[in-house]
């Protein structure tokens, strides 16, 4: 057939790296005996995946099929989805979890993709493998790979304890902190929705605001909290200072803020503007907020937030908002991790916590350090596929050696790491996901029949 191929990558991950995996890939689809048009280089910007796009029209191709070589948003697949009504196609590649940088982040872009498509009814199919002889490639194009819709289960029954996990949350206000970024449709809400749903209610803050405050914060404020987190992590004399105390006072930024607004969580945009137009990382901030049981979710995102806020009160302990980054069937296990913004009593005892920089914008604060071993129960209040739902999860946080820098965690789900990755993808569900130490999987089902919501366990 006449296969279109869009090869999408974002220029801040590891370009030479991805493009060694471009190659690869490249090379598989050579060899399957079709007739390839497109780009076969990155497409790293709007303009330069238009052309293509107009390129592979022109052509009449049979199939689209995505290269997700690095993370990017949505924002192209969704238009790329729209645009064609030819099969398509996904294929995203994995990476080696030996301890350094996320270099490629491309099952993020997969997951951020496959919400996407998912909330517009959009059939694909989709390939989670590296290149080479163990690459279904040839199921993938011949249609044998669909994402298939996984439905929720009813709503469970409410239970005392689910009715008062949902009591304590109503009444709850979240600050969002700037907007979401662009081709984040995991992250948008809908604010009168979510009061009917749990009672919550948003506000809307510019992100200056909490730039301008947190500038303002009093200099022996700033110290006295820089000499506090140099007792907590290693290395923190070794990092930018200045860019230090910028960072360290985003957390006193959002303890004024939440102070005069009365806040139990906030959701922030922390990128890019935190780092290009601040210049400090807000993901220590958020890691000491965590600790203090006042969750931030990454991304402004405002059901992240709820959700949080929910897994919090029937933890009773510090959550953390992850994004699934790995799924090895192979090894049948997951990796989570976002940045180094884990609260720091999830740290594994048999590590020193240390003080980094952010992996691609390379400013601090962030925290690094391997999640400790023990059993961690997954939540998302989703609005995957246009359906309200309360997603639930169990596995058991396994001690390895640290699969990626900043905060991460290496997980045995409690069903097959394959099955748990075909439900991801088939029911379009939202790149982050909350978790906290313990099985409180009782509790949410009867905390889902107090809200009203489907229920769906992976």
């Amino acid at each position: 057939m006449k296969l279109g191929l869009l090869p999408l990558g974002r220029p801040t991950f590891d370009v030479d790296y991805a493009n060694e995996k471009l190659a690869a890939m490249l090379s598989d689809l050579d060899g399957a005996g079709h007739e390839i048009i497109g780009p076969r280089v990155l497409l790293f910007d709007e303009e330069a995946t238009r052309t293509a796009i107009d390129e592979l029209r022109a052509a009449d191709v049979d199939q689209v099929l995505i290269l997700q070589v690095t993370f990017t948003d949505a924002s192209m697949t969704a238009m790329i989805g729209e645009v064609f009504d030819q099969p398509l196609s996904i294929w995203a590649v994995p990476e080696p979890r030996i301890g350094g940088r996320l270099r490629l982040n491309a099952f993020c872009g997969l997951n951020l993709a496959a919400h996407a498509l998912g909330l517009r009814g959009r059939v694909f199919s989709w390939l989670y493998a590296d290149p080479g002889a163990g690459a279904d490639l040839e199921g993938l194009l011949a249609g044998k790979r669909l994402a298939d819709e996984i439905l929720p289960g009813p709503v469970p029954a409410a239970t005392p304890e689910g009715e008062a996990i949902a009591g304590s949350v109503r009444g709850r206000r979240i600050a969002r902190i700037g907007e979401h970024p662009a081709g984040f449709d995991t992250c948008a809400y809908d604010a009168a929705a979510l009061k009917t749903l749990a009672g919550v209610e948003v506000d809307a803050i510019p992100l200056d605001d909490l730039f301008t405050t947190a500038r303002a914060a009093p200099a022996e404020t700033a110290q006295a909290l820089r000499a506090e987190v140099a007792t907590q992590l290693e290395g923190l004399e070794d990092v930018d200072q200045p860019q230090l105390d910028r960072s360290l006072r985003l957390k006193l930024g959002l303890d004024d803020l939440r102070s005069s607004g009365s806040y139990d969580a906030f959701a922030i945009r922390c990128w890019p503007e935190t780092f290009t137009e601040y210049g400090g990382a807000v993901c220590g901030p958020a890691a000491m907020m965590g600790e203090a049981r006042v969750p931030c979710a990454c991304e402004a995102d405002v059901y992240g937030a709820l959700t949080q806020l929910v897994l919090m009160q029937a933890a009773q302990a510090p959550v953390f908002l992850t994004d699934l980054v790995d799924m090895d069937e192979a090894d049948n296990t997951g990796v989570v991790w976002h940045c180094g913004q884990a609260p720091l009593s999830m740290r594994d005892p048999e590590t020193a916590p240390e003080a980094t920089v952010h992996t691609n914008r390379k400013q601090p604060l962030l925290y690094q350090f391997p999640l400790k071993p023990g059993p961690v129960t997954f939540l998302r209040i989703s609005q995957a596929r246009n359906r309200p739902q309360m997603v639930l999860g169990l596995g058991d946080m396994l001690r390895r050696p640290m699969a990626y820098t900043g905060t991460s965690g290496v997980v045995r789900f409690s069903r097959d790491a394959g099955a748990v990755l075909s439900d991801l993808v088939g029911a379009g569900l939202e790149h982050h996901m909350a978790l906290a130490y313990g099985d409180h999987r009782e509790a949410l089902r009867g905390t889902a029949g107090a809200l009203g919501l489907p229920l769906l366990e992976l």
